[in-house]
Order: structure tokens, then C-alpha cells, then sequence
């Protein structure tokens, strides 16, 4: 507190007579680092008030800022010394601010951070550029600069202190410079790696730049921190640039190498966070091919993005349906990403014209997976079959074939088949789903054995089973009233059933 106290009497003394600017290095002093966490919250915190008044008093030099040696010389006045030589003080200031944004101390990092907002805030209602016509764009670009690349450390998760900043993202303006700031900096620091995945790095950018909210109408885009006459204009105030500074920026990150795990968390919004907001999604081709090639988890959840470009943007994929029946193994009905998976296969296999072969492949690889799939699986997986079935009339061969293979070794479907043509799935039957007429579960048997009657025309709804799992299967079962079954038509009346037994005269049964 003692501290505290000296560090606000310096304030006011600076502030107070020009005589006791010299002061300004005691607060600024604390700002190295090297004292203790409360002590630098402090003097940021003072630090933030004495630039704030100075900034709004107009007490630093306002344009091009020239060399300390330089401003002394006789071409300006006292006035213009004083206020270059607090301008200088004002960019150290700055400068340690955006090294306390590495502190080990939460508070210090999320104090500078806050100082430094302030200063951004501060600096678009006072701008320290000289406005030299009416057009002139006033807001701190450099300062807001110093502030992502603090949120983007190499070394560390930052997770924590761009979580604080998310607030500020809602201004228009600075949403629009955070994310051109974020695209120059993905080109530095990227660069510099050549081509070698940065852990820490992407996923703090990733951290930085997923929660963004973009606007969806140009109406929207009300909430400014910069009060400028002619905000109308400007480029920040117009929607197609926004999406113009987005699409670059998911680009820019897109484009370099990225670790496993991030990959998916990309994958996963892409569909509904960012094609939308782009002016030319198609940009994200190859970014979504490439990662539908890679094969597992990954290829699944580049199936949302496909099915978007594919359906509203004409994009036309070479053997598509060749990697769809690829990424069918037995690991399918296990995986978290399941529920997406079947519902845009689902999709993908709803239109009537593609070949019976085709589809024959897809019921004839999801039969044979099915025979060692969990139940909450098979419970979905069979009305999927059976939808498959009604849409492809012609597949129903599989259904009826008298003279069909006596047993699996005899099956003339070939499961290692890459190419699904040549699979010969329309020469074989889903004897797999016979099979599971006699599972264990009640439900699965009951539900494999819909085909040995017609199917009806309308088609199940899959929707509700889809993200089935043990958990609710299980709570189903305990749930349900077991129903009382007699077993005797006559009550017993002793131990052993006699009526005058002696054992009744010494036993009871409730």
C-alpha cells in the first residue's frame, strides 16, 4: 500500500508542474519486470491514468515523432521539447506494457492488457496523427499491433488472456484491425519456421480468431470505438470488407502446416464459422481436399465443408464416393465425430441416381461392420439400411436371392476392395442382417428383422438415433416395467408345498 501511495503522489506531481516531469521514470521504473506482481499492477494501473490525462489534455506531440537528440535544437519551442520528450516516455511506456504481456503473473499480464486498450481506446478520440484531411483514417493501428502480437506468444497457451480480450472484439473497428494485425503476424512468425508446425503459436491464433463474430448484414455493424464523422466512407464501416480482411486471415493460417489436433478443432467450425462469412468459400478447396485425403477423424470432418462446396458452390471432387466407402472401417461406429458422419452419408447416398452398385457397395460394407458394432450402433445402422433399401429399389436383390452363397466363405462381396465397381456387392445378399436377427439385444434383433417382411415406402427417421449412445440404452432398459409372469397357477402353501406339512408349522414364507 505504501507503495501504491508514492506511485499516486508521483502522479499527481507530474501531472500537477511540468517541473516534475523528470518524475515519470519512477513510475515507469516498476514496469521492467522486476518487482513484485502487485507492485507492477500498480504502476500500470497509474501508469494508464497519467498517459490517459496526458493524452487527453493534448500534452503529447502530436505527428511524425522525431529523435529525442533531434527535438532539442533551437526549431521548436519549449512547449513542442516537452511534449515530444512525454511522447518518447509515452513509447516506453507502451513498449513495456507489451513486455508484461509475457509475465508469469496472470494480474500483470491482464493489467498491461487492459492499459494498453485503454491507450487504443483513448488514442482514436485524441489520435496522435496528423490530420491533414478530412478523410484521414485516425485509428491506432501500430498500438493495436503491439496488443495481438502479446496475445500471440511462441512459447506458451494464451488461451487465458485472449479469453479477456474477447470483449473488445465486439467493436467493429477493432474486430476489423485485430484480424489484419493477425494476418501480417501469421506471415512473420510463420516464415521464419519454414514450414515447421508452432504448437503454441497456432493454437493461440486459432484461440484469437474462432470466436470472432462476423455480421451477417451491414446494418448490423452499429458498435464503433472510433467516433469519426466520415465513418461511412471507410473501409472498416463496409461488410465486404470485412469479409475481404476474413477470408484472408483464415488463409493466411490455413495455408501453413498444423499440428493433428488442431486440425480437428479447425474442422469443426469451418462448416458454420467460416465458409459463410467468405466472400469466395471456394478458396477453401483445397484446404478441405487435401485434409479429406489424409484419411480418419480428420477426413470425416471435412466432410461438412465438402458437402457445402459441393452442394452450394459446384465443386466437383474426382472420386468422391471412392474415399467416402474408404473412410467405412470398423473403427466408424466408435469414433466421437459419428453422428456428423452418418448424417451427411446420409446425404451424400440420399439422391436416386447414383448406381445400384455403388449403393450395394455402401449396405454391403455397413452389413459386415455391423457384426461387431455396439448395439447403440447397430440400433442406428439398421433403419439406415433399410433407408438405403427403399431409395434403391434395384439394391433389393440383396434382400431376395434364392440361389445365394450357403455360407460366409462363399460370399463373392470382396470387403479389401478399394474401388467399390469391383467389390461385386450386387452378386452377394446381407446375410450379415440375418445374422443379427439372433443378437443379444432384444431392440437390434427386433430391428434386424424388419426385413423379412416388405418394406414400407416411407422412410425412418434416423434423426433421433443418430448421437444414441451405451449410457441412454442402458437407462432405457432399467427404466422399463417388468411385467409380473405367473409361474404357478396354484399359490404354495408350505416349504414344499403340502398342505398340512410340518414345516409350515415352523417356517413361513413372507
Amino acid at each position: 500500500m505504501a507503495r501504491e501511495a508514492a506511485l499516486a503522489a508521483c502522479l499527481e506531481a507530474v501531472l500537477g508542474s511540468r517541473s516534475s516531469a523528470n518524475r515519470v521514470f519512477e513510475l515507469l521504473e516498476p514496469l521492467a519486470g522486476q518487482e513484485e506482481p502487485e507492485d507492477i499492477v500498480s504502476a500500470a494501473r497509474i501508469c494508464g491514468r497519467l498517459f490517459g490525462a496526458l493524452l487527453e489534455r493534448g500534452e503529447l506531440f502530436v505527428g511524425p515523432l522525431p529523435e529525442q537528440d533531434a527535438s532539442l535544437g533551437e526549431s521548436y519551442s519549449a512547449q513542442d521539447k516537452y511534449r515530444i520528450w512525454m511522447r518518447h516516455r509515452y513509447r516506453d511506456c507502451v513498449g513495456c506494457l507489451g513486455e508484461l504481456m509475457g509475465h508469469e503473473a496472470f494480474q500483470v499480464k491482464e493489467q498491461a492488457l487492459c492499459t494498453l486498450m485503454k491507450f487504443v481506446e483513448l488514442e482514436a478520440q485524441y489520435p496522435l496523427i496528423k490530420i491533414e484531411w478530412k478523410g484521414t483514417l485516425t485509428f491506432p493501428c501500430d498500438l493495436l499491433k503491439v496488443v495481438v502480437d502479446g496475445l500471440l506468444p511462441t512459447t506458451e497457451d494464451a488461451s487465458l488472456l485472449i479469453s479477456r480480450f474477447q470483449e473488445y472484439l465486439e467493436y467493429d473497428d477493432v474486430r476489423y484491425f485485430v484480424m489484419k494485425a493477425v494476418t501480417a503476424s501469421i506471415g512473420q512468425v510463420m516464415q521464419k519456421t519454414k514450414e515447421r508446425p508452432l504448437p503454441f503459436y497456432q493454437q493461440n491464433v486459432f484461440s484469437l480468431i474462432s470466436p470472432i463474430n462476423m455480421p451477417n448484414k451491414e446494418s448490423e455493424m452499429v458498435k464503433f470505438m472510433v467516433k469519426q464523422d466520415n465513418r461511412e466512407e471507410l473501409k472498416f464501416s463496409k461488410l465486404q470488407a470485412h469479409r475481404q480482411v476474413f477470408q484472408k486471415m483464415w488463409l493466411t493460417f490455413l495455408k501453413h502446416k498444423l499440428p493433428p489436433g488442431l486440425y480437428k478443432k479447425v474442422l469443426v467450425i469451418l462448416h458454420d464459422s467460416v465458409l459463410p462469412y467468405m466472400n469466395e468459400p471456394t478458396l477453401m478447396m483445397d484446404f478441405l481436399t487435401v485434409a479429406y485425403g489424409i484419411g480418419g477423424a480428420i477426413s470425416l470432418l471435412a466432410l461438412n465443408g465438402l458437402f457445402i462446396l459441393i452442394h452450394q458452390h459446384n465443386l466437383e471432387y474426382p472420386d468422391f464416393y471412392k474415399k467416402l466407402y474408404s473412410l467405412l472401417d470398423p473403427s466408424i461406429y466408435h469414433v466421437k465425430y459419428r453422428a456428423r458422419f452418418f448424417h451427411l452419408t446420409d446425404l451424400f447416398l440420399s439422391s436416386s441416381h447414383l448406381p445400384a452398385y455403388l449403393v450395394a457397395a455402401f449396405i454391403k460394407r455397413l452389413a459386415r461392420l455391423a457384426l461387431t458394432a455396439p448395439p447403440e450402433a447397430l440400433l442406428m445402422i439398421l433403419p439406415f439400411i433399410c433407408n438405403l433399401f427403399r431409395r434403391h429399389p434395384a439394391c433389393k436383390v440383396l434382400l431376395h436371392r434364392p440361389a445365394g452363397p450357403a455360407d460366409m466363405s462363399e460370399d463373392p462381396y470382396v470387403m479389401e476392395e478399394e474401388e467399390p465397381s469391383e467389390s461385386r456387392a450386387l452378386q452377394s445378399s446381407v446375410w450379415e442382417i440375418q445374422s443379427l436377427q439372433s443378437h443379444y439385444h432384444p431392440d437390434v434383433a427386433k430391428a434386424a428383422a424388419v426385413l423379412n417382411q416388405s418394406l414400407s415406402e416411407m422412410e425412418d427417421d434416423i434423426s433421433g438415433l443418430l448421437e444414441l449412445s451405451a449410457a441412454e440404452l442402458f437407462d432405457r432398459e432399467v427404466k422399463k416395467k417388468a411385467v409380473d409372469v405367473p409361474l404357478e397357477f396354484e399359490p404354495v402353501r408350505g416349504l414344499f408345498g403340502k398342505k398340512n406339512d410340518i414345516f409350515a408349522e415352523h417356517f413361513s414364507l413372507d
